[in-house]
């Protein structure tokens, strides 16, 4: 598990491909890597990959057809920079919100405009995943734990949503040299995702507790 605070801004060293199906990538992260043990987590960019292979400062991970499918990673090429984030510590502070390193989906920046010290920015969004974002609610881009501050009506046809960035995201994260049409990592908030499919299963029965499961339970 992941709280969205970045830790540091990686770079990418080299970009390994077999097609679609798989790649490995290697990144230089002098922060990061101290105590970062082989099968540790670290989320680059948002997405929760594993460490394959540690040489000092350096790491690599191997990068599966779904993520290079369902995320940005498949875009990385050497040079670029990422968003980094160590797993949190079990008692450690939750300073940001609960993300699990599970991309959703990709947003595309529509628009950025200055607002004094901070910045307002808007992100479209796929129509698949705009019922999961709520005002006020949290969101992670590109790993940045953030407070939705505005959103489109239910019944816009390509739905969008707004952040705030202040001074230090705009320097510690990627998101600060975003130009419209940057592409990002998007994960909505887990509880909405599993309120939603947990309402999915609901009957009449199950919610009288008259049902096959209810039974079954009750005999036990």
């Amino acid at each position: 598990m992941f709280t969205g605070i970045i830790a540091e801004q990686g770079r990418v060293l080299s970009v390994e491909r077999d097609g679609n199906t798989s790649a490995t990538v290697r990144l230089h992260a002098p922060s990061s890597t101290g105590g970062l043990a082989l099968g540790g987590s670290i989320a680059v960019n948002g997405v929760c990959l594993t460490a394959t292979a540690i040489d000092g400062q350096d790491f690599s991970v191997d990068v599966m057809g779904e993520t290079l499918v369902r995320s940005t990673i498949g875009e990385l090429a050497a040079g670029d920079s990422v968003n980094l984030e160590r797993c949190v510590p079990a008692g450690a502070r939750l300073d940001g919100h609960v993300v699990q390193g599970h991309v959703d989906g990709v947003g595309v920046l529509l628009e950025r405009e200055p607002q004094g010290n901070w910045e307002r920015l808007r992100f479209g969004v796929p129509a698949n995943l705009a019922r999961y974002i709520a005002e006020k609610g949290s969101i992670a881009i590109d790993g940045v734990s953030l407070t939705v501050t505005a959103v489109s009506p239910a019944a816009e046809a390509e739905p969008w949503f707004e952040v705030g960035l202040i001074p230090t995201t705009l320097a510690e994260t990627g998101l600060g040299t975003k130009t419209t049409g940057s592409r990002v990592n998007l994960e909505v908030d887990v509880l909405a995702k599993y309120t939603e499919r947990l309402l999915a299963f609901r009957t009449d029965g199950a919610a009288t507790g008259t049902g096959e499961a209810a039974r079954a339970g009750g005999a036990l």
